[in-house]
């Protein structure tokens, strides 16, 4: 019994959470539907938001996602990282609107800290990879 739960547990985890390596890959890919959708405020996109993402504010997704996204979309939200809610309250929203959702996990900053390719107003960086979140080599963790 224990080990059903668990793997319904898991499963359900991989069903509705994504990873900044596994986004990055489905960018890089071109995957069909897929919309990265950052929730965080205006501010904050100003500072720094993933190149090619759609900026809503969580509390704007209400009134806004049909006009913004896709009903047949996959949406990935973010927000700031793993000590923030934000991408969770977010894609609670979306799931109230009948679109297909995943949370990615690690945010914004696990992004950043990866060394994916950031968007400002004044162009796209990156910046160097943080040893701590991903191989320094620029070699996939094959996690």
């Amino acid at each position: 019994m224990q080990n059903e739960s668990a793997i319904a547990h898991f499963a359900a985890r991989l069903s509705f959470e994504t990873d900044v390596s596994d986004v990055a890959a489905d960018l890089a890919a071109g995957t069909p539907g897929l919309v990265v959708v950052d929730s965080r405020s205006h501010e904050s996109w100003d500072q720094g938001h993933i190149e090619g993402a759609v900026h809503l504010p969580t509390r704007e997704i209400a009134a806004s996602a049909e006009a913004m996204v896709a009903k047949d979309a996959t949406v990935v939200t973010y927000c700031w990282g793993p000590g923030c809610n934000g991408a969770t309250r977010a894609a609670l929203e979306f799931a109230k609107l009948g679109y297909r959702v995943k949370e990615m996990i690690g945010g914004f900053e696990y992004w950043a800290r990866e060394g994916f390719p950031v968007e400002t107003a004044s162009g796209v960086t990156r910046r160097p990879v943080d040893a701590l979140t991903a191989p320094i080599s620029g070699a996939v963790c094959a996690c």
